[in-house]
């Protein structure tokens, strides 16, 4: 009821006020006591006495009288188990132990010396593999027309420059053996790689083929741009130059042609001088048609694992590619009236170079250990660290680099009394790529399986430069026209670095030092410590990889351009914009570079141990193919597609009893060959 929780409430507070009276009746009956008479009383002065002092007691050293007994029996876990032993079987025990590194139990550890419990050999988990794959891809169409003039002309159909640059690529596909390996990122795909390559290197060695066995060059071949190159061995050095063992190759610099309009602008004058021009414009034109750029630029630095000794229980192989090939038509339709320019003149039409080079050094330490004490005794190792690798591990870097140009240029052009300059041409693409790779550092690396090192490096240059320049009637024969000077250069080089002559046979304590890491046995083999290898090493670093090892590298470089220009020179419609005119037409001046480089490290010492067998490919293939293709262009229009055929063909199918049902598919096509710009002019006339 609600009284009930007043009446509580009440007895609550009373309880309290009881309390707080209480102890103000205490503090009350504290105040009444009385004080000092006085201030500050005045004390009499103590009474210097000394008692005499006597103690009966004896004074005894401290004794505690704690005597301590150890358990006999561990009550804690399982059966009994006894600590304490006789003094005699201690120093039995001890003697025992005295000269192994057994580690004893801690103070009050429930566990007794164990002589026959050995220690373990500790090891840690090595790098894992380690993959890069590039692929860059350049695709251009710059067919540009046109027409200065007032007239009408159709446009060429170029479709036939695609036909034929996809039978220059048939070609060229002999020359290039391992252009069509697959890039994988499985260890199966990397063993199947390296034995085809194997297969195919062993096979031309063991023929003796010196060629491909293409057709013969002709007779006026300069430079020896047609060849047909095949050289295979154990092992391939220096550089080779369109099928030539050369000491010395040019440098690319000094080869490459003026690309005229299609020059980088240079840097500005920072003078502040004004520039004046009071002559008056001259009348010229002048037209540049060709000088595209093409370039495919690679650079793989591999380390895989860093070691100078290196033991190999499986086989060691060693295979290094290098395929080079190039196709190219440059069969010029020139008119009478039109004189060669001075380059032109002294150039050929194209400068093609096929350029392989095989190299291999020894790596270089900059400080020597030092090899003995301050006794003069040598110095050895006496411990190792172990780290592991379970399985296979890989190392791949797969560069794939290409590039489809058209740049078929459709051209009417005539003077107009002032100074013109058309650039139809001047495309430049480029697809560069650098890898370096490094990986930890050991003393030694042991492979339970077999080792696989492979180097390939494939290169692939077409170019379809055939042109057709033609004059109108009523133009005079002041025009300069360059048609060639092209260039293709295709260099790649491989450098190994480690001697060829560091493989040995395998010794016993190598066989001893797995077995070890194997049975995690921390005594280090006494052969191993004794290697001279090792001298100056206070212990090793060791890394043990149970299965194989793959060190592998691809590249490949493709640059297919097609430059087929065709330009007429029509007459002024002023006889004074005719007058003195100075003309000058390039449609060629193109360039097509592939750059590739592999500096491979197989060893940082001088000392690779193999337990089976060695081998070592090496192969080089070098194609050079000079097309003369006579194809005339044909205006568009003119060709009719097959489609349109269909539907103007005009047989009856139903009339015919041997009709059947005909299927025409012309499209699903968007490859580069046969995407037109929907803009046909891509020039500027200034």
């Amino acid at each position: 009821m609600q009284i009930e929780k007043f009446s509580e409430i009440i007895a609550h507070f009373i309880g309290i006020f009881e309390t707080t009276t209480e102890e103000m009746r205490l503090r009350a009956e504290l105040t009444e006591g009385t004080g000092p008479a006085e201030n500050d009383p005045a004390l009499d002065d103590l009474v210097n006495s000394t008692p005499a002092f006597a103690s009966d007691l004896m004074l005894k050293d401290y004794d505690p009288d704690v005597d301590y007994r150890s358990v006999s029996y561990d009550i804690l876990y399982g059966s009994p188990h006894r600590f304490g032993r006789p003094f005699e079987e201690s120093l039995e025990k001890l003697s025992e132990i005295a000269h192994r590194d057994v580690p004893l139990p801690r103070f009050g550890s429930p566990q007794d010396i164990d002589v026959e419990a050995e220690e373990k050999l500790e090891v840690f988990n090595g790098p894992g593999s380690a993959s890069g794959y590039a692929t860059q891809i350049n695709m251009l169409d710059d067919g540009d027309f046109l027409d200065m003039t007032n007239g009408h002309h159709a446009s060429r159909d170029t479709s036939f420059v695609t036909e034929r640059l996809a039978e220059f690529s048939a070609d060229a596909e002999i020359f290039t053996p391992f252009a069509s390996l697959q890039r994988t990122d499985t260890f199966e795909g990397v063993k199947q790689t390296a034995d085809e390559m194997e297969a195919y290197i062993r096979a031309v060695k063991d023929s003796g083929r010196a060629s491909i066995g293409t057709t013969e060059p002709p007779a006026d071949n300069p430079n020896n741009q047609a060849h047909d190159f095949v050289l295979a061995g154990d092992e391939i050095s220096g550089t080779y130059m369109n099928s030539k063992l050369v000491s010395e190759v040019s440098a690319l610099n000094d080869l490459l042609p003026d690309r005229d309009l299609a020059k980088p602008p240079e840097d500005p004058d920072e003078s502040q001088a004004s520039v004046e021009q009071h002559d008056p414009a001259s009348n010229s034109l002048e037209v540049t048609a060709g000088a595209n750029l093409l370039a495919n630029i690679a650079s793989v630095v591999t380390t895989a694992v860093i070691s100078p000794v290196t033991a190999v229980m499986g086989d060691h192989h060693q295979i290094d590619a290098i395929t080079q090939v190039y196709v190219y038509s440059d069969n010029d339709d020139i008119a009478s009236v039109f004189h060669s320019s001075a380059d032109g003149a002294e150039s050929a039409g194209v400068s093609a170079y096929n350029i392989a080079s095989f190299e291999r050094s020894t790596f270089q330490h900059d400080q020597s250990l030092t090899i003995v004490d301050a006794q003069g005794d040598p110095i050895f190792p006496t411990a190792w660290r172990v780290s592991v690798i379970d399985g296979d591990i890989s190392f791949v870097n797969w560069v794939e680099q290409y590039h489809f140009v058209s740049d078929n240029d459709t051209m009417i052009v005539t003077t107009s009394g002032s100074e013109t300059t058309v650039l139809t041409g001047g495309n430049t693409t480029l697809n560069f790529s650098s890898f370096f790779q490094m990986s930890s550092q050991y003393d030694l690396v042991i492979v339970g399986g077999s080792v696989y090192d492979i180097n390939s490096i494939t290169q692939i240059s077409l170019l379809y430069d055939n042109d057709w320049a033609r004059a109108e009637d009523g133009v005079d024969g002041n025009a300069t026209i360059q048609s060639g000077n092209n260039l293709i250069w295709n260099f790649a080089a491989i450098h190994n670095v480690g001697a060829a002559d560091r493989f040995e046979t395998m010794p016993d304590y190598m066989h001893e030092a797995e077995k070890g890491i194997q049975e995690r046995d921390p005594t280090m083999p006494e052969g191993l410590s004794n290697d001279l290898n090792f001298q100056g090493y206070i212990g090793l670093n060791v890394l043990y990889i149970t299965g194989n090892l793959f060190d592998m590298t691809i590249i490949k470089q493709v640059a297919v351009l097609g430059d087929s220009d065709d330009v007429t020179q029509a007459a002024a419609e002023l006889l004074k914009d005719n007058r003195d005119a100075v003309v000058t037409i390039d449609t060629g001046s193109n360039t097509i570079a592939n750059i590739a480089e592999i500096i491979d490290y197989d060893s940082f010492g001088s000392t690779t141990y193999v337990a089976g067998q060695l081998y070592s490919d090496a192969i080089l293939i070098q194609g050079g193919i000079i097309e003369h293709d006579t194809t005339q262009p044909e205006m568009a229009g003119q060709k009719l597609a097959n489609e349109v055929i269909a539907f103007l063909n005009d047989d009856d199918a139903h009339d015919s009893a041997d009709s059947g049902d005909g299927i025409i598919n012309g499209g699903h096509d968007l490859s580069w060959s046969s995407a037109h710009p929907s803009d046909v002019m891509q020039a500027v006339v200034a």
